[in-house]
């Protein structure tokens, strides 16, 4: 068991909170069908970060800005089956409001339908695609979110389930939680690993002479 001390926990979406990481790469496949693509180049990059990284990652000879303008998502105004992420309701149900946020990169209308139809909240600090100017695995993300919670970034723990996700929160200072969701152990390179939320518990709750939070972190290794 690995054991953190944070003020404050910042969550990616996909594949944490969420369990949507095949609805996502539905999404992609769809997309790459319809330019006449092949879609593993960007399946392969695709978790953890902005489409238009990812298209400037997979398919450099396009114009990524235009196609994610251009791009239609199908499915999030609810045909496909989103749901929490195991753990996810019981976790965000024992941490207070002001202690965590989430930062995804996904545009915000998906990131708010998803966490809806999920029966998540909605986070009062939700940092997404549109309020950057670069994404995972820069660590503008995490820094943002930080400034939001008010808190220092080497107080924050940050629980993701990418490559580039995990890049960019030790890029801004940051522990972090890999879970097992959409990678194998072997590209994780976090603090700390488990399967699912369901392995993240909170211990001990307190507020310092500060009237900061301090939370006491336990992830059950996998």
């Amino acid at each position: 068991m690995k054991r953190f001390e944070c003020s404050a926990i910042i969550f990616d979406l996909d594949g944490v909170l969420v369990d949507s990481a095949a609805f996502v790469e539905q999404q992609w496949r769809r997309w790459a069908t319809a330019r006449g693509l092949r879609a593993e180049p960007f399946l392969r990059v695709c978790h953890g970060r902005r489409a238009v990284e990812t298209i400037r990652l997979a398919a450099p000879q396009l114009d990524a800005e235009a196609e994610v303008r251009a791009f239609v998502p199908q499915g999030d105004a609810g045909e496909e089956p989103i749901g929490a992420g195991q753990g996810a309701e019981r976790l965000l149900q024992s941490l207070p409001s002001d202690t965590w946020g989430v930062a995804t990169s996904g545009l915000r209308p998906s990131a708010t339908a998803r966490l809806r139809r999920a029966g998540l909240p909605v986070p009062a600090v939700l940092v997404c695609a549109e309020d950057v100017a670069r994404g995972k695995p820069n660590p503008d993300p995490y820094l943002i979110a930080a400034g939001l919670l008010e808190v220092p970034p080497h107080s924050c723990l940050v629980v993701e389930d990418s490559p580039a996700g995990i890049e960019g929160a030790r890029a801004a200072g940051m522990p972090v939680v890999g879970l097992t969701t959409t990678h194998e152990l072997e590209p994780l390179s976090a603090d700390a690993l488990a399967t699912s939320l369901r392995d993240v518990h909170i211990g001990r709750m307190a507020k310092d002479v500060n009237g900061r939070w301090r939370l006491e972190v336990l992830v059950v290794d996998p």
